[in-house]
This record gives structure tokens, C-alpha cells and sequence, in this order.
């Protein structure tokens, strides 16, 4: 392996939340971002988020929690949803930095970053996939070519937020 001291990580926040929160718990980020850092040698973690002025309190417990983040204006549907998606932020960001990390961590199970997880294995520089549980896309999945980590029942033990 590289010198792993310039690894990055490009996290897919809404994914990931809804990822964990499909599996019936709450992610602690504190400890995930020290996870990524002890299990992987993650030096810089960009999160990537929809930005509502509502949520500013969960904006500054990431940044205390080491994350950099990069924030999508969001906008509420008909229905009243909220809507954000960060896909394109986060691959322009993974290649505005591609010379200043080793590794890339990819964090999501959606099948749309399969294209920039494929460039990422050709240039030998993906260390991982990490989907936040198994209904990782298939598309993905290909593109990692092995490479893809799962958040299991094993890892909750250590990652899930306690009260």
C-alpha cells in the first residue's frame, strides 16, 4: 500500500444517514470519524450535506468532529420534502483533490459514483467503498471490483451513537 498519512474520504451524508437509520440505529459521528482515521489513515474527511438553516447545531458537531464540509443549497418539494442531492459536488470535489491525496474512501451505496469509483480503481487510487448497508448498488459494487465494506451488526458495536 502507499504512504496511507494523505488519505481522503468523500462521504455521502444523506446516504449514510439513511443508510444507518434503515438498519434501526444512529451513527455516532465522532467515533466514525476516528474509525476512519484509525482503520483506514484518513487525514481529511469531506462530508457532503443538503444545507438547512434549521440544522446548524449537527453542521458544527460534524465540524467538531473533524469533518470538512461542503454544503448543498437545498430546496423543499410540493410535498414538503427536502431535497439536496450532493452527488456531482462530491465528485468534482474527489477530483479538484486528486493529486493531493493518496486513497480515496468512498462512503455510499448509491450507484450513481460507480463511474468515479471505476476511474478511482484504474488509477489505483481507491482504498475503499464503504456502503452504509447491503442494498449497496450492483453498479457500484462492480466498480469497486472487491473493494466494497460494509457497516455490519460488528461495526454498530463500536459506531453506534450511545445515549
Amino acid at each position: 500500500m502507499k504512504d496511507t498519512n494523505k488519505n481522503y474520504a468523500f462521504i455521502d451524508g444523506q446516504n449514510l444517514n439513511l443508510g444507518i437509520q434503515h438498519l434501526g440505529w444512529k451513527l455516532d459521528f465522532e467515533r466514525f470519524r476516528i474509525y476512519l482515521k484509525e482503520k483506514y489513515d484518513v487525514l481529511k474527511a469531506y462530508y457532503f450535506i443538503g444545507f438547512v438553516p434549521t440544522n446548524n447545531d449537527l453542521y458544527t458537531s460534524l465540524q467538531d468532529a473533524g469533518y470538512t464540509l461542503i454544503y448543498k443549497p437545498t430546496l423543499i418539494t410540493k410535498a414538503g420534502k427536502v431535497k439536496g442531492n450532493c452527488d456531482a459536488e462530491l465528485v468534482l470535489q474527489a477530483m479538484i483533490d486528486f493529486h493531493n491525496y493518496n486513497n480515496a474512501v468512498i462512503v455510499t451505496g448509491d450507484g450513481d459514483f460507480a463511474c468515479l469509483v471505476k476511474y478511482l480503481a484504474k488509477k489505483d487510487k481507491l482504498l475503499t467503498v464503504i456502503s452504509p448497508n447491503r442494498n449497496c448498488s450492483v453498479l457500484l459494487r462492480k466498480a469497486a471490483d472487491g473493494k466494497v465494506n460494509y457497516i455490519t451488526n460488528e461495526l454498530r458495536k463500536k459506531l453506534e451513537l450511545r445515549k
